[in-house]
């Protein structure tokens, strides 16, 4: 059930639990590794390849606040040398929210190389209508949050990039489809 800024409420899945001790050390490492790669990104430049899960369901769209940037971003990671992007995508989805997907359900919805950060990023974006909105759980270590949102106020949020641009190319669609 959403709440107000389409959060999830406190007793969901979402929010069940209170990080404890170990989960703040692995927030802290987290951030400091980031930290870490930012700076090897700046000096090598390296190529990296992403791939990410927009989950919808009933218009509204699940984001996720991971510990160690500022901006709301998807579910997803990076795709390891021996998996698909699809792959990469159901087991990031998996792994950080609970979701299980199938392959075949994913739509690309976004594919780019772009700047980002100090490294070559290959980012692909899936997208995945779910009939009924699942049960989501987080680890509190890389990601600390994860709620619904509607796509009006989630283009009120600080959010990674390219959700940005799929949230605003499904509006337009949406509004020529009613027009």
């Amino acid at each position: 059930m959403a709440g107000s800024m389409g959060e999830a409420h406190a007793g969901s899945a979402a929010e069940a639990g209170r990080p404890n001790l170990v989960d703040l050390a692995f927030q802290t490492a987290y951030r400091v590794a980031y930290k870490l790669m930012r700076t090897y990104w700046s000096v090598r430049k390296p190529a990296t390849h992403g791939a990410l899960v927009v989950l919808w369901n009933q218009g509204d769209l699940l984001l996720v606040q991971n510990s160690y940037v500022p901006y709301r971003s998807l579910p997803g990671g990076y795709v390891a040398r021996t998996e698909t992007s699809r792959e990469a995508a159901i087991r990031e989805l998996r792994e950080e929210v609970g979701v299980t997907a199938r392959p075949e359900e994913l739509e690309k919805v976004y594919d780019e190389i772009k700047e980002w950060e100090g490294k070559r990023d290959h980012v692909e974006i899936f997208s995945l209508e779910l009939s009924g909105r699942p049960t989501v759980h987080i680890d509190h270590r890389e990601v600390v949050h994860a709620g619904w949102f509607s796509p009006e106020q989630a283009l009120g949020l600080n959010l990674f990039p390219p959700i940005r641009l799929i949230i605003e190319n499904r509006l337009r669609a949406a509004a020529r489809g009613s027009a």
